[in-house]
């Protein structure tokens, strides 16, 4: 090659990379001209689901583009996050991830096809989702005293449903049982929603759920709730007392719901869904139905994608401390 064609080389190339410089700010400004897809890795009508979907419909409308909930399930929400980390990086893929899939992922899965921090981009935290501790209605135990003494004497007979190894449900007992010291038989579900109809229809003894899930449930007495594990009560269950009040003090747990963008998404469409979620949150017919369903509704400082890079990296170490010793 002569120095003239270098040259004519180097000033094609100057132009392609200016061009695409460009062109990237240019469709991001443009975003959204399509319709965008909420991967939601659980079953339709669990916890994520619904929050999922409450939030979307509102943030459908200020983007101007319909939102579409795909429900992908298997272990534990990670089939669905690892599909989601390898989509395209434009915006029209998501995911709404939660303390399973973006935390306790990490110690569970040796071999995770993905990385909370290095594959994802957070967009904003939905909602904080307070775990209960539920049982079939006619299980024996009356109280969460008479629960832990009755569970620790029957260990190797009770059983606890939970939607997959790293879901919500799976880890938040494994706490609990961490601090019994015992390990009851597991009852692994494709998704939340199955495991509730379970509980519901007595086939299985427990299990701890969020309580987005739970209300309704419990309102019509159909399974019965011994604690929930934060330190006040919920407003949507003014009746059950907190695990300190009921006895057992060490159960603190409160998972979170949040939306997820593959790495490299440019930051202006980052901020454009970070907005759109955020005005879903203020948006008085959202916030009612989220606390009606006893979500904890962030702040505006606790919404923004510094804030939830912060907390998944926080959870990561602290479920990472609580699940790597129980093997």
């Amino acid at each position: 090659m002569n120095s003239y064609s270098r040259s004519l080389a180097g000033v094609c190339l100057a132009l392609t990379t200016l061009l695409s410089a460009a062109v990237a700010p240019a469709r991001a400004q443009d975003y959204p001209t399509r319709s965008i897809t909420m991967i939601v890795p659980f079953a339709a009508g669990g916890p994520t689901d619904v929050i999922a979907r409450i939030v979307t419909a509102h943030m459908a409308q200020t983007l101007g583009q319909s939102i579409i909930i795909e429900n992908v399930v298997g272990a534990g929400g990670t089939t669905a996050t690892a599909r989601a980390s390898r989509a395209a990086n434009d915006g029209y893929t998501l995911i709404t991830g939660h303390m399973g899939t973006h935390a306790a992922s990490v110690p569970l899965y040796p071999n995770l096809a993905y990385h909370p921090e290095k594959n994802f981009e957070p967009v904003g935290l939905l909602a904080g989702t307070p775990i209960l501790i539920l049982a079939r209605k006619d299980f024996a135990p009356k109280d969460l005293k008479d629960f832990v003494t009755y569970v620790k004497a029957n260990a190797e007979k009770v059983n606890a449903a939970h939607a997959g190894i790293g879901s919500v449900s799976n880890v938040s007992c494994q706490l609990l049982h961490s601090i019994l010291g015992v390990q009851p038989i597991s009852v692994p579900f494709n998704g939340t929603g199955p495991a509730m109809n379970a509980l519901v229809a007595g086939q299985v003894d427990y299990m701890c759920d969020q309580i987005v899930n739970a209300v309704p449930q419990i309102n019509a007495g159909t399974i019965k709730a011994y604690a929930v594990a934060t330190p006040q009560r919920n407003p949507s269950l003014p009746n059950v007392p907190t695990t300190a009040e009921a006895g057992l003090p060490a159960f603190q747990a409160q998972a979170w719901n949040a939306i997820f963008a593959p790495k490299g998404t440019p930051a202006p469409i980052i901020a454009k869904l970070n907005a759109a979620a955020a005005k879903a949150l203020d948006d008085e017919n959202v916030r009612k139905r989220l606390l009606e369903l006893g979500s904890v509704i962030p702040q505006p400082a606790d919404r923004t994608p510094e804030a939830l890079a912060t907390l998944v990296k926080n959870e990561i170490t602290k479920w990472t401390a609580v699940l790597k010793p129980a093997g």
